[in-house]
């Protein structure tokens, strides 16, 4: 059911807030038990929350659902791991939840992913496993895998996720639904913990793209504590979002669609284009030339970040405390060793070494200088395109397992999305049609849009008629 149907509802009194919950409740209790979306939910909280709501307002009354690395007041915000899983709870609300809880939505349940946000599977999460709601077997993608799993199994009317490589897009491709990243400084990132400062950005998964305009609405603006937001005036998104592709340029990479692509996927996706095509825009064919570095690059700048972020995790300021240790030394190891799981650490070690003392300039800095050219890419395809079309992944969903054993193809899962964090651009994956897998099964797949910074509501005028 759409935001705006059950806004509707809530106004007329056809629905309470309270009977939203008491419905995603009973989903959960039903059907989360095989999905493994949610880690927690707190429903006499919200129904607390529910009885004093402000229907008039834009999301009033509407239940929105939490990746678990966004604070809420009062909840447990484990971040997917052992390290804070035992006793960390937020003592304050981040800006986003500030802002929706402004617009009238209450935030209710925690949703699973990969730890830390570091992975493309959810599989990486140390507290449970989630499962594709299209194919049991297969993994939702990641690391906001319970977001996207809850929205396409009804068991959320929309989520929060976190796009640091292709976090948003990848599982909303994978599960059929809508994910939208918005450009960097465009929501506050603080209450977020920070996986990689200078890529990571909070954006909606929702069932449509009215949906996505509708919570990014609310979400969207300055905020003076992220030194990062930047204060620009917010568009109405949803006043120009039927306002077609007609005359709009759109960009075809010719990078994004060479080897390594499943033929399926880039069948769909092109059939994509067509349609834009035939609704009026104009199809070119452009050149984004480093994008083969993306990949090296992106897995030196986020674990450098990642292992000065997460430096604060050391069994004194916060989570798991290692017990009866030796001395200061051995608190801070073991703490460490036992709280972190396998992916976290390897980014760690991977982070420390390019930071470390000799190495920083050949490795850090020259990603650093890659970086800008990637970016450089962008602008220059953005002089003659409005926006540029591509696959969102490879492949639909793997196998849950498939890679456990080889975390850098895992990494490559994320080649198609990675440029848009180290550009800072906007991005959005729309449900682009299915593929059969060998076994029979029907796989979603999702066209991406990459967007100019700040240029969500074309972005959205583009994936309205997209989808």
């Amino acid at each position: 059911m759409s935001l705006l149907s059950l806004r509707e509802q809530l106004r007329s009194g056809a629905v309470t807030p309270e009977a939203l919950l008491d419905d995603l409740a009973a989903k959960i209790s039903a059907g989360d038990g095989q999905i493994g979306a949610y880690l927690s939910h707190d429903l006499a909280a919200a129904k607390a929350e529910a009885a004093t709501v402000d229907l008039s307002l834009p999301l009033g009354g509407i239940p929105i659902a939490i990746k678990d690395n966004m604070n809420v007041l009062g909840q447990p915000c484990t971040c997917g791991s052992k390290f804070l899983s035992e006793n960390y709870v937020s003592p304050y609300d981040a800006t986003v939840i500030k802002k929706l809880r402004a617009a009238g939505a209450i935030p209710f349940g925690r949703l699973n992913m990969d730890e830390f946000a570091m992975g493309s599977s959810t599989e990486n999460s140390a507290l449970q496993v989630t499962r594709n709601p299209r194919d049991l077997e297969r993994v939702p993608g990641g690391s906001s895998g319970g977001s996207a799993a809850s929205v396409a199994a009804g068991s959320a009317f929309a989520a929060l996720g976190s796009d640091t490589g292709g976090s948003i897009r990848q599982p909303a491709s994978h599960c059929g639904v809508v994910g939208l990243k918005p450009s960097y400084g465009r929501v506050s990132r603080y209450g977020l913990v920070a996986f990689a400062s200078s890529l990571d950005q909070i954006g909606p998964i929702t069932n449509t793209v009215e949906d996505a305009a509708i919570v990014l609405q609310a979400i969207a603006g300055y905020d003076p504590l992220d030194s990062t937001s930047l204060d620009l005036p917010v568009p109405d998104y949803l006043a120009t979002l039927n306002d077609g592709v007609k005359g709009l340029k759109l960009g075809l990479p010719k990078e994004y669609f060479g080897e390594g692509i499943d033929p399926q996927v880039r069948a769909r996706v092109m059939a994509a284009a067509e349609k834009l095509a035939a609704a009026g825009a104009e199809l070119v064919e452009i050149s984004l030339p480093h994008t083969e570095y993306a990949v090296a690059t992106y897995y030196v700048i986020a674990p450098a970040e990642a292992s000065s972020n997460l430096s604060r995790f050391d069994g004194v300021r916060y989570g798991h405390r290692a017990k009866d240790p030796a001395d200061l030394d051995e608190l801070y190891r073991r703490s460490r060793e036992e709280g972190f799981g396998p992916e976290v650490k390897r980014r760690i070690i991977l982070g420390t070494y390019v930071l470390s003392s000799g190495y920083h300039d050949a490795y850090y800095t020259t990603a650093q200088k890659v970086r800008t050219l990637i970016r450089r890419d962008f602008e220059t395809a953005f002089q003659s395109v409005d926006a540029i079309l591509s696959p969102v992944a490879p492949t639909a969903a793997r196998k849950l397992g498939e890679f456990a054993n080889d975390p850098l193809h895992e990494y490559l899962s994320d080649i198609f999305t990675l440029s848009a964090n180290l550009a800072g651009i906007c991005g959005i994956s729309v449900p682009a049609g299915t593929i059969t897998s060998d076994a029979g099964t029907e796989l979603p797949v999702g066209l991406q849009i990459l967007g100019p910074h700040f240029e969500e509501a074309k972005l959205l005028r583009i994936a309205k008629v997209a989808e």
